[in-house]
């Protein structure tokens, strides 16, 4: 999120002398996306953030694609059989070069610190609630919140409750929408959320322990390290470069007398994709409005729509953590009946994100196990489905 932030001690130039009262120098580090010419920060640690005693096991992380027939899809991802850390008890769901999609059930707190050093992260949380810290600080974690993690920040979760997650890793960087900011990177009035709603990380008094276990995603795996120093020893930093949070229910929708376009949800941008945040909304007011969406063809888009919380009025049978697929080249849609049991409804109770990808997702075979097998068929009057 491109807005400066300060924390703790720093000097007053970069790149100089900077003392403890021993008269011994803080070690700074420079933290910077594409190369030295994007957003950075710098941060000052206590100890060389570049003490490792030790290179430990590489666990191996395939994504390997389950075949399908093309499709629609509809997943019940709250029976995955799933529980551990942050890092086993998450499932991928689908990917491809720019993304990756998976649920993870979270029921204990991490013992080791983890950075994802090719891979941009955003956690939704559906349910629980912990807390989040990081060499930048630290930020409590509730229901509905998009943890927004760039690579290279060293983090841990430590939880209150058992959490579910929808993560995405990002190849590429993500950021809010371009039409929300104005040159500067402000965000401009009309835009759903601002500066306001948005979490930053607390400051933490340095911490002083020696020898931490750190798990590194690199590509093809996890690499283990143990660093002599805790990377959580900053006594300051400066930037535009942190994780931070943006909750759901912060989302200001956008309205209108007709049926607004999936655009005007958008909350995120990748290269390769976009998410979009369905929220609590009064419906179109125009007296002969139709507040449920028209059939559309995703022609150049994948979509993933993962259903958190609410009445999804659009169709029956889905469920909260309920995922729904449908590839490019398939007309999708309400189901029958559902256009016209909209009309004159007033508004909406729905939480849901929604995940448009530019390229075709390939599956894994944990799908398998949450598929509902019906539900291309879904679309027909109950007299007409096969029997």
């Amino acid at each position: 999120m491109p807005f400066y932030q300060k924390r703790g001690k720093i000097p007053s130039k970069r790149h100089t002398q900077f003392l403890n009262k021993n008269g011994d120098l803080y070690w700074e580090e420079l933290i910077s996306r594409g190369g030295f010419s994007h957003i950075y920060s710098n941060v000052y640690h206590l100890h060389p953030p570049t003490a490792i005693n030790k290179v430990g096991d590489f666990k191996i992380l395939e994504l390997q694609e389950q075949f399908q027939t093309h499709r629609p899809h509809h997943l019940y991802t709250s029976k995955l059989n799933l529980d551990g850390d942050y890092l086993s008890s998450r499932a991928p769901l689908f990917y491809n070069q720019d993304i990756i999609i998976s649920k993870g059930h979270m029921t204990q707190s991490m013992k080791y610190l983890y950075r994802n050093g090719r891979r941009d992260e955003i956690i939704f949380v559906h349910s629980g609630k912990g807390k989040f810290l990081s060499n930048f600080g630290s930020l409590d974690i509730n229901q509905g919140d998009y943890i927004v993690i760039p690579r290279g920040v060293t983090w841990q979760i430590q939880i209150n409750e058992k959490m579910h997650f929808l993560i995405i890793e990002s190849k590429h960087p993500v950021s809010t929408p371009d039409r929300y900011r104005n040159e500067f990177g402000q965000l401009l009035e009309h835009a759903p959320f601002c500066e306001r709603d948005i979490q930053t990380p607390n400051f933490e008094n340095p911490r002083n322990d020696e020898e931490i276990e750190v798990k590194v995603k690199v590509n093809g795996g996890i690499q283990s390290y143990t660093y002599s120093y805790h990377p959580f020893d900053l006594i300051g930093w400066d930037g535009y470069y942190f994780p931070y949070i943006l909750n759901i229910n912060n989302f200001m929708p956008i309205t209108g007398k007709i049926h607004q376009p999936p655009p005007v949800h958008q909350t995120f941008k990748s290269n390769g994709f976009v998410i979009c945040s369905f929220v609590p909304r009064l419906f179109d007011y125009h007296p002969k409005a139709i507040p449920a969406p028209y059939a559309h063809s995703n022609v150049d888009s994948d979509e993933i729509i993962f259903y958190s919380k609410g009445e999804f009025m659009s169709r029956k049978g889905i469920e909260e953590e309920s995922i729904t697929f449908h590839p490019s080249g398939l007309p999708h849609g309400p189901q029958p009946g559902k256009i016209e049991e909209s009309i004159g409804t007033k508004e909406t109770n729905e939480i849901a994100v929604m995940i448009d990808t530019f390229k075709p997702l390939k599956t894994t075979s944990r799908i398998n196990e949450i598929d509902d097998k019906d539900y291309p068929l879904s679309w027909l009057n109950n007299d007409l489905r096969p029997r």
